[in-house]
């Protein structure tokens, strides 16, 4: 399955439902998986109560994450949903509803694997809409001093995620995982399971916390010497005639770990799901020190904020100079009848049918700076607007088959806003992206200039294709 990092959404074919008891309140309920539109998102909405309130699946909506990650809104609670965010993250299924007879997302066997199999089972479908990744561009951090809890997205072209555990346990030692690639997902993360160490598991049975606790839906881990007393008690609270632990110290019951690293790789599972609340895909690579649900939803707490105060350059292009062009000068001068020193686009990095991205690289020696400021040069906006205007050509011509008998003419500039000053030295990276279909040959068309991740320039532009000359 490879619509993980797809260019568009996707939700499931057909509802699905998923029924088990949930590992806090022991209630046993019933949850089903039913399509929704493109832009819905992730929403969950609880059925048995009066008014069927529903909350979405987003960090503005966390009560609660001491034992595992909570929401509540307009009356909706729902508990542990983390294990259904992550399978619907590692499946790439952006939009569902959710409805749930009960308190809390069924435990099933503590991972996400369950989960992933009933939303295979429903089947995925694409849908027209695009799905919008939003790059982080910089390094955003979070640190927890009292719980020496260290959380890190650093800008990367993809999502990964490496995480690292270490609880002082001669059992788990210091553990690390890693997700290259969402696709991975399924077979290296999805199917571990949640755990829990012994002595934490003896203070929630004894405070009736962990009602729908099972030792097949936790991992538990026994660091100290347990005695025979304390394992004929475990036995009768878990209903078993026997329960054992490997050595004196090791897992419960003699579980079979899925991999060596297991606990590690749950704590990334709770990180994708944790993280699927900041409410976009994001693509960066995610770098987590002893992480927890607390520290996981104040981090995505930090990158929502960050991505709308930033929202203005979520589309910034990623510009890699190494990358050979769509279009060099050569190639633009057959298609644009400018000239030095009016041609103003070095080459074309990007080219869709609905958006191109050029690059001008700003030096002293252009000949503007003779009479524009000279001993403090700074590019006129007009002519920021004009490469603007001539990375549009190349979208609009791109358009037609013959493109050498057309030229484009610029009939409206709206909107047009100057917010940085561009100096020599600096790399200007052009955006064209047209605001509805050409009609007519009118070509309607939104403008940025970025420098580095900063807005320059922007304006909406509309344009003519008029045949100058007969094929």
């Amino acid at each position: 399955m490879n619509n993980q990092q797809s260019s568009n959404q996707h939700t499931i074919k057909t509802p699905v439902t998923i029924s088990g008891v949930g590992l806090h309140t022991g209630a046993h309920v019933n949850m089903t998986l039913k399509p929704a539109n493109p832009g819905y998102g992730i929403k969950f909405q609880r059925v048995d109560l009066p008014e069927q309130p529903v909350v979405k699946a987003d960090v503005d909506y966390v009560v609660d994450t001491s034992r595992s990650t909570t929401l509540e809104h307009n009356g909706a609670r729902v508990s542990t949903i983390e294990h259904i965010m992550a399978a619907l993250v590692g499946t790439g299924v952006d939009n569902v509803h959710i409805e749930v007879d009960g308190p809390e997302i069924p435990i099933m066997d503590g991972s996400s694997y369950p989960f992933i199999q009933k939303i295979e089972e429903a089947g995925i479908t694409e849908q027209d809409a695009k799905k919008v990744w939003y790059t982080i561009d910089t390094n955003i951090t979070f640190y927890d001093e009292k719980k020496n809890v260290e959380m890190v997205a650093l800008p990367a072209v993809d999502y990964r995620i490496t995480c690292m555990i270490d609880f002082n346990s001669p059992i788990l030692g210091t553990q690390h995982a890693n997700l290259n690639s969402l696709q991975d997902f399924k077979e290296e993360v999805a199917p571990c399971r949640t755990f829990v160490f012994l002595h934490e598991l003896e203070y929630l049975i004894s405070n009736n916390l962990i009602k729908g606790g099972d030792i097949n839906n936790a991992i538990v881990i026994v660091d100290k010497a347990v005695s025979e007393e304390q394992l004929s008690h475990l036995a009768k609270v878990f209903e078993r005639e026997h329960i054992s632990v490997a050595q004196r110290e090791g897992i419960l019951n003699n579980i079979q770990l899925h991999f060596p690293n297991e606990p590690a790789r749950h704590k990334l599972l709770d990180i994708v799901g944790d993280l699927a609340l900041v409410g976009v895909p994001i693509k960066a690579h995610i770098i987590a020190n002893r992480p927890g649900h607390a520290s996981n939803v104040e981090f995505a707490r930090k990158i929502k904020q960050y991505i709308k105060k930033n929202k203005h350059i979520k589309d910034v292009p990623v510009y890699d100079p190494s990358k050979p062009a769509v279009f060099d000068v050569p190639s633009i001068e057959k298609t644009l009848p400018h000239r030095f020193p009016m041609l103003l686009v070095d080459k074309i990095i990007d080219l869709t049918d609905s958006q191109v991205v050029g690059i001008k690289n700003v030096t002293f020696n252009e000949p503007f700076f003779q009479g524009h400021f000279p001993s403090n040069p700074v590019m006129p906006g007009v002519l920021q607007v004009e490469a603007l205007a001539q990375c549009g050509g190349i979208l609009a011509l791109s358009t037609v088959p013959d493109p050498h008998n057309y030229d484009t003419y610029f009939v409206k500039i709206d909107n047009c806003k100057f917010k940085q000053k561009v100096f020599p030295g600096d790399t200007m990276i052009l955006k064209m992206e047209l605001l509805s279909p050409i009609r007519r040959g009118i070509v309607e068309m939104r403008g940025t200039v970025f420098v580095g991740n900063k807005v320059v320039t922007e304006g909406d532009l509309t344009a003519q294709i008029i045949k100058t000359r007969e094929s």
